[in-house]
Parts: C-alpha cells; sequence; structure tokens
C-alpha cells in the first residue's frame, strides 16, 4: 500500500481520538502504560492484590444493598446490550466489573468507561504496541507482578483484576487526581484527550440506585 494511504489512515486515526472515539478494526489503537521501576513493597503489594483468586460473586451486607446491585446490573445490561447482545455473556461481564471495581476501591462507571474507550468491549483487543483485553494491559506486569503467562490476560477476570490494580496503583501514586492517573494509565500523563475521552465515557454507565 501507498505511504499517502498510511498517512490518511493515521491522521484518521489521531482525528477520531481527539474527538473522544477510538477507531477500532483488528486492533485497539488506545496508548499504553509505561514500564517503570517498582520499589519492592510496592511489588509485593500489587501482586498481592493480583493473587489473591476469588470467583467474582457479590455479597451484600443488606437486602437494601443487594437490591441497589439488581438495579444497577439491569441498568448497565441495557446500555450494553449493543455491545454485547447474548444476556448471559453481559450478566458475567457486569457482575466481574462491579466485582474487581468495588475490590479495588474504583468508581465502577469510571473503569466501564475506560473499558469503552481502551477496547469497546472487546475481549481480545490487542493494540498495535501489544496492549490486551477489555482494560488494554501491557505484557510486562504480568511478568512484573504475575506469573509471567500474558496469555490469561484475555481471561475475563485476570484482565480486569490487572486492569484495576494498575488504575488504583496510578490514583494513588497521582493522589487520586482522576485526569493524571488517567494519564497514567494510558502513557499520557498530562496530556487531556485520554483522561477526557475516559471521564465523557463515564458520564453513560453512571447511575442512581
Amino acid at each position: 500500500m501507498s505511504q499517502s494511504f498510511f498517512n490518511r489512515r493515521k491522521a484518521l486515526q489521531a482525528y477520531l481520538f481527539m474527538g473522544g472515539q477510538i477507531l477500532f478494526s483488528e486492533h485497539a489503537n488506545a496508548g499504553a502504560q509505561l514500564e517503570e521501576p517498582l520499589i519492592d513493597s510496592v511489588r509485593t503489594a500489587l501482586s498481592s492484590a493480583i493473587a489473591k483468586q476469588a470467583p467474582p460473586v457479590p455479597e451484600f451486607k443488606d437486602t437494601e444493598s443487594r437490591l441497589a446491585y439488581l438495579r444497577w446490573l439491569a441498568a448497565m445490561s441495557d446500555r450494553l446490550q449493543s455491545k454485547k447482545s447474548e444476556l448471559q455473556i453481559r450478566k458475567e461481564f457486569l457482575q466481574t466489573v462491579w466485582y474487581e471495581s468495588k475490590r479495588a476501591g474504583l468508581d465502577t462507571a469510571l473503569v466501564l468507561g475506560l473499558i469503552q474507550v481502551e477496547s469497546n468491549f472487546r475481549k481480545f483487543a490487542v493494540s498495535v504496541v501489544g496492549a490486551r483485553g477489555y482494560m488494554q494491559v501491557m505484557p510486562f506486569w504480568v511478568r512484573l507482578i504475575g506469573d509471567g503467562d500474558t496469555s490469561k490476560l484475555f481471561h475475563l477476570q485476570t484482565n480486569l483484576r490487572f486492569g484495576c490494580v494498575i488504575l488504583r496503583h496510578y490514583l494513588d501514586r497521582e493522589k487520586g487526581d482522576p485526569f493524571m492517573g488517567l494519564g497514567r494509565y494510558n502513557g499520557s500523563r498530562g496530556k487531556a484527550p485520554y483522561p477526557d475521552a475516559v471521564l465523557g465515557a463515564r458520564r453513560k454507565w453512571e447511575f442512581n440506585a
């Protein structure tokens, strides 16, 4: 193909990204986390957070909390139907998002907004720099805080576990600032397009029980 074709394609991708959208073809084109050295205490904490496996089954302190979750699940399932047509798949996905976001102390709407921007809810999305899955986790994280098996990043709960733990880590590094924390997640710290896109997408997934 001609160089002009690739130039036009690159320009179109940049245009769509700046508008808060990602052009999805065979790849996901979101950015990627940058590998940084971790002190031993941070590495140990992140590894521990990743390793504690448990099925994503919600537990509730009372009936009202459970009913609130079920109302959320029904509302989110309706909103997600255009991306995932099968009810059981939507339910499993949303239950896992809810579980892993709550486990990491994250706003579930923020996590869904991030997934929308990163992979457009495609389980097997791969970016041009190798980020994988729903939350576009870079393979180096599996080496740093996992068992090194990058194929696991296409497993639903594993991908969301890594993504949520990493996002929590970046938010903590930025003292809770979502703009800067999201920038770190994308490898574009201090630049507006990515955090603006995620925070814009987040609004679609907000819910008042």
